[in-house]
């Protein structure tokens, strides 16, 4: 049986490409039946073009009995009052990325899936791509030894659009700021490669346009008795290839075309994306996985997973609690930016950051 999903707010573009292979791909047994935004001409473009009924209140479509499902990809600052609605009413909930603007808002949402017992998953593409999900493999089983540093650059460009700066997605009250907004993916992959750091030092810092803050930063992880892990996001770079670095005690994995800036440009012919080395046979293993053709694909891959967990036939891609994790993470960088010190993961500074 079809499971009838509600977009509560159109906001977040991926919801699109999401939708599109739902659409296209009938086996995945999922429809969009309706959808709401605050902005009506918005609401009104995106209801058209998905080809589904369009709702001038939220309650219009927590009230059908005939949807079973929300997808909630409004303004980030939206997430934490749509969630409880939604949680109220029973219906099952994909939150996009990031969770909230604030660890108290986050607090809210996993308050909500955890009285109401609903289904409840992030939508995080890093999680489901298929070389990501190798690394992790080969970081779990143990093949790669004893982890010592993981590396992970996470770009897109645009920062280098000045109209971007007209956009909700650097609108401190809508979304914080670009690194809130973005460099969460790769602070999230981080916490699912290698689970809970310790302590975060960061830098972040605007450094292309102001009127779009906090477009460049590098993040550190620790682990008690490590591995160490970096993150390094910008958001103003045209062009990259070199995506994640793990370094273990019997070998390394190499990712190339991870990102906006890499998978969207012209790449090397016979490029490799991804590859590791292990001392016992002293040779390179080129996986077979190759990269996506652009990011959008990447993108995409997360509604064969989405579906399945709808129906009861897979995992949550996060659960409520694993990303209000990810958000603490990504809020102690600031925590750590603005006091110039390493910060804690239980430091209740993280709390108050606004």
């Amino acid at each position: 049986m079809p499971i009838n999903v509600g977009v509560l707010g159109f906001a977040h573009g991926h919801v699109g490409a999401i939708a599109a292979q739902w659409r296209q791909r009938p086996e995945l047994d999922v429809a969009v039946a309706a959808g709401w935004d605050h902005d009506a001409a918005r609401l009104k473009t995106s209801t058209e073009g998905f080809g589904c009924r369009a709702c001038s209140e939220v309650e219009e479509i927590l009230s059908d009995s005939g949807i079973q499902a929300v997808f909630i990809s409004a303004e980030t600052s939206r997430h934490a009052e749509l969630a409880e609605r939604a949680a109220a009413a029973g219906k099952a909930i994909i939150c996009y990325k990031p969770m909230a603007l604030t660890l108290s808002e986050a607090d809210r949402i996993v308050a909500a899936v955890e009285k109401n017992g609903v289904p409840f998953t992030m939508g995080w593409q890093m999680r489901v791509d298929p070389q990501n999900v190798k690394m992790k493999e080969l970081v779990t089983s143990g093949e790669l030894g004893r982890i010592f540093m993981v590396r992970r650059r996470h770009g897109l460009s645009m920062c280098l659009n000045p109209a971007f700066a007209d956009s909700w997605h650097v609108d401190p009250k809508a979304n914080r700021d670009i690194w809130a907004d973005d460099a969460s993916h790769a602070i999230d992959f981080i916490h699912w490669l290698l689970g809970v750091p310790e302590t975060v030092t960061a830098e972040i810092d605007s450094l292309c346009n102001p009127r779009m803050p906090n477009d460049n930063g590098i993040a550190l992880f620790r682990y008690p008795g490590g591995p160490v892990a970096e993150v390094c996001s910008s958001f103003s770079c045209p062009a990259g290839e070199n995506t994640t670095e793990i370094v273990g005690e019997k070998g390394v994995a190499l990712q190339n075309y991870g990102d906006g800036v890499s998978c969207n440009v012209p790449r090397p012919e016979g490029g490799i994306a991804l590859k590791w080395f292990l001392t016992e046979n002293n040779e390179w293993t080129v996986s077979e996985l190759g990269a996506p053709p652009s990011h959008g694909d990447r993108i995409a891959n997360q509604a064969a997973p989405m579906s399945k967990f709808l129906h009861g036939d897979g995992p949550p891609i996060a659960t409520a609690e694993e990303g209000r994790t990810s958000l603490r993470m990504m809020l102690a960088c600031y925590v750590s930016t603005r006091e110039g010190r390493r910060v804690r993961l239980d430091d209740e500074a993280i709390a108050a950051v606004e």
